[in-house]
């Protein structure tokens, strides 16, 4: 995957001593939701039992970036998250095999981007969300990301 320029405060990239990278997890919002990550504000991403979804949760790195996506019910962009703890053994995982990582709530989007919407913009045809659309954890192109943000209302992280 190639590597992109930071969205926000180059600076951050500076001190990390990388660059960083934007993704998108999935989460079933019946199961948990954005209200509840904004609620719990720090939590770990557990329960990813996919190979390449592991190794994308694997790549990340503190401060990166990912857009909450509620899937199935709701099927649309709703907020920001940041990486805040590198990948560790998921501990509702047996065997060790699996990882997760600790994301923190960074704000909603004004305007949720539904996956209609995300399938009707030339601009996002590559999108690894509609190329793979199983996938729970995807990385997103900094161009894809600005997009997005643009489309949602949101441009600035808390913090």
């Amino acid at each position: 995957m190639a590597q992109f320029l930071p969205m926000i405060q180059t600076d951050q990239a500076d001190k990390r001593g990388t660059i960083m990278q934007y993704w998108l997890i999935k989460s079933e919002p019946e199961a948990f939701s954005w209200q509840q990550q904004v609620r719990n504000d720090i939590e770990p991403w557990t329960g990813v039992r996919n190979y390449q979804a592991r190794n994308n949760l694997a790549a990340m790195r503190c401060g990166d970036l990912a857009f909450f996506y509620h899937s199935v019910s709701d099927k649309e962009i709703v907020g920001v998250v940041r990486v805040v703890r590198e990948s560790y053994p998921d501990p509702s995982a047996e065997g060790g095999k699996w990882v997760c990582v600790d994301v923190q709530a960074c704000g909603a989007f004004e305007n949720p981007v539904s996956l209609a919407t995300i399938k009707a913009d030339p601009a996002l045809a590559d999108m690894a969300l509609l190329r793979q659309s199983r996938l729970s954890v995807a990385p997103v192109t900094e161009g894809e990301w600005h997009h997005l943000c643009h489309m949602g209302g949101w441009n600035k992280p808390k913090g």
